[in-house]
């Protein structure tokens, strides 16, 4: 996805529902987008979720009660969220944010088929597929 360019729209409003599970972001533009905290915690742009390049994506399992705890903006240009299962190395900028409103039924999607062909599931409760186990953690690898 592309870097932040001038003609991005900016946010305007941003309103987390924790009932909902749901984060409503206004764009100046006039679009307006609420997003599930699992689609956000599933679409993290960190290199933990996304891999170092492409096919090096891990796919996200057991998020469905995923709940967004904090809120920081960095700067003018992003926001770090953090959730209920500890990951908070995700820097949601605001051209992220808006590509992933934009794109949101169509990303929604291809993540259910992706746990689907995995034989994974969105319930945390689910039991994980061996082959989607995270592998221990190598030395000198930081995320």
């Amino acid at each position: 996805m592309a870097g932040l360019t001038p003609q991005t729209p900016l946010p305007t409003a941003i309103t987390s529902h924790q009932k909902a599970r749901t984060l409503e972001i206004a764009f100046e533009d006039g679009l307006v987008a609420t997003l599930l905290y699992e689609f956000l915690r599933v679409y993290s742009p960190s290199a933990e979720v996304r891999g170092h390049g492409p096919g090096e994506e891990v796919l996200q399992v057991g998020k469905q009660d995923v709940e967004l705890v904090d809120i920081a903006q960095v700067g003018n240009y992003a926001v770090k969220l953090t959730f209920s299962d500890g990951h908070d190395s995700g820097l949601y900028s605001w051209d992220y944010l808006y590509d992933l409103a934009r794109q949101q039924d169509s990303l929604w999607a291809e993540y259910l088929q992706k746990l689907e062909a995995e034989g994974a599931s969105r319930d945390p409760a689910a039991p994980v597929p061996e082959h989607l186990r995270p592998a221990p953690k190598a030395k000198g690898c930081h995320h």
